[in-house]
């Protein structure tokens, strides 16, 4: 492939981006309108830092899990968009199972690049795991899960070349990957360029790079039509993962895109795909 190839590959993944994240806009909203508001108290723009963005939801169920698992979520958006209060379908979707759920907002790039945003889940875990009583939450069974951009945060966060102490580290139970970007370089990627350091190797802060062995089970689930991220992304992480002797599984989610395979958690159209039942099943095997 030639330069000028190459340039109108990208800039073709760039407007595919924006078209799908504008449809999701407005399907978020859909879905958020139709979600049901039983079966959760939330308590909405919780301060986890002193920065603007460092802000979180809390949805408790109102029928947990006698184990008190706490799912930790966050989005996606190419590290430059998105927003909290769109994944009210994410906190209902988990709750009316059970789990209590916690949807995070991070500082956003360009204005702030790698590690910033890694940082703030890092912030928010610890927030949560110490004021945990106050917040009427447990984090003794954490799992973290991410989608897209968030599904990198997420990893980062356990994988990372300068990590900051996670004080419920040892309490992460699981971690879900929703068609995460693992493994790739992002000099003069439209995509992601803008969120990273480009004189900085993607080799010094990719997760692919940093994994260790540890207890937590890793779930990557990838997208049959995923056009943004690719597939060796999954493939590579889930083989350092395994190599470094750690849990991992791979589940391709039919009839997904990068987009769809989170809206697809929706009770609204759940039932028409396997997301959530396959994160459910996986769920059953970590608690």
């Amino acid at each position: 492939m030639n330069l000028i190839e190459q340039l109108q590959s990208k800039i073709e993944q760039a407007r595919t981006l924006y078209k799908e994240f504008r449809l999701y806009d407005l399907g978020s909203f859909a879905l958020n309108r139709f979600t049901p508001k039983d079966g959760f108290e939330q308590v909405l723009n919780v301060r986890y830092g002193l920065k603007p963005r460092h802000r979180l939801d809390i949805y408790r169920s109102t029928k947990r899990l006698a184990h008190r698992p706490l799912i930790v979520f966050v989005h996606g958006g190419a590290w430059q968009h998105g927003n909290k209060r769109d994944y009210l379908f994410v906190g209902e979707a988990f709750t009316k199972e059970g789990y209590d759920v916690a949807v995070i907002n991070y500082q956003l790039a360009p204005k702030n690049i790698f590690p910033s945003y890694v940082d703030d889940l890092t912030q928010a875990l610890n927030y949560l795991h110490q004021n945990q009583e106050k917040l009427e939450i447990s984090t003794e069974n954490i799992v973290l899960m991410g989608h897209s951009a968030g599904a990198f945060n997420v990893m980062s966060a356990v994988y990372h070349p300068k990590p900051n102490t996670i004080q419920c580290l040892g309490n992460i139970k699981a971690i879900f990957g929703l068609a995460g970007p693992y493994h790739f370089d992002y000099k003069g990627d439209p995509l992601a360029e803008d969120a990273f350091d480009q004189s900085i190797s993607y080799k010094e802060v990719m997760p692919y790079y940093f994994v260790n062995q540890n207890h937590i089970k890793h779930y990557l689930l990838m997208a049959e039509n995923d056009q943004l991220v690719k597939k060796e992304n999954t493939f590579d992480l889930d083989q350092a993962l395994r190599q470094s002797g750690n849990h991992s599984h791979i589940a391709v989610i039919p009839k997904t895109g990068h987009i769809t395979i989170l809206a697809s958690l929706s009770s609204f159209v759940s039932h028409y795909f396997r997301t959530k039942r396959t994160i459910l099943h996986f769920l059953d095997e970590v608690f």
